[in-house]
């Protein structure tokens, strides 16, 4: 495991709270141990805003979860998470030293307003800064979904990860295309209006190279809606 003094170095450096970037510390991990799964890391689909932070945008929020379309939705079973889970924190524990006990991996299936099931887990660690007990340790969140269309091709994109643990040939996930996740910020926005939502719209119109996808994010986000039964976004949806 890295030391303390690197995680406090660093968020000295950005300003923060050792915890905040001990968890981003700790989200790089749990991404390899996703993707170095033979089953996970072929039907599972990077997205949200831990996905910008952490494989598309160099300097961006911090984000506390991992938000993924889950592909094979035999996946969305209780059992078949927690097992799956229990070996994946083994090989992290393997790798980097952060504990992950298998009695703290809490995975619940639920109904989505679609009628769709859908499931959220609880995946709690113990990293290198941070003092806790077994029942006090710091969590990330799962949102595990199957009920979403990906329209573009899917890409494999490295993951930011600047610590000095990092394997030789760096973390890799399979993830929306930078359009599709534009494309789907604008649709989450429409649905529910939350300020990261519009934070994350706002910082993809701001970037150059948003410009040359324009057409591309448009065509998406229509089928999208489309999918989902909503219509297209328009400036009003705001002012509401």
């Amino acid at each position: 495991m890295i030391p303390k003094s690197e995680i406090l170095e660093l968020a000295t450096q950005a300003s923060l709270q050792a915890h905040v970037i001990e968890k981003d510390y700790v989200l790089g991990w749990l991404i390899a141990g996703i993707n170095q799964h033979p089953v996970l890391g072929e039907n599972w689909v990077f997205k949200g805003g831990t996905c910008l932070k952490k494989c598309y945008f160099e300097t961006y929020r911090f984000s506390e979860d991992l938000d993924f379309t889950i592909r094979d939705r035999s996946h969305l079973n209780v059992e078949f998470l927690r097992d799956t889970f229990t070996g994946i924190a083994e090989w992290i524990y393997e790798e980097s030293g952060i504990e992950i006990p298998a009695d703290r991996l809490l995975f619940e299936a639920y109904t989505n307003p679609r009628g769709v099931e859908s499931c959220q887990g609880r995946v709690y660690y113990k990293g290198p800064a941070t003092f806790s007990s077994k029942h006090s340790m710091l969590r990330i969140k799962l949102d595990l979904s199957s009920d979403e269309v990906v329209v573009d091709d899917l890409v494999m994109m490295p993951v930011r990860h600047e610590y000095s643990d990092c394997p030789d040939d760096g973390i890799s996930i399979q993830c929306y295309s930078y359009a599709e996740v534009f494309a789907e910020k604008i649709r989450a926005l429409k649905e529910r209006t939350r300020p990261r939502d519009l934070y994350d719209v706002i910082n993809f119109y701001r970037r150059p190279e948003s410009r040359e996808v324009a057409g591309d994010v448009r065509s998406i986000l229509d089928k999208k809606c489309e999918f989902k039964g909503i219509t297209f976004p328009v400036m009003a949806d705001l002012d509401e």
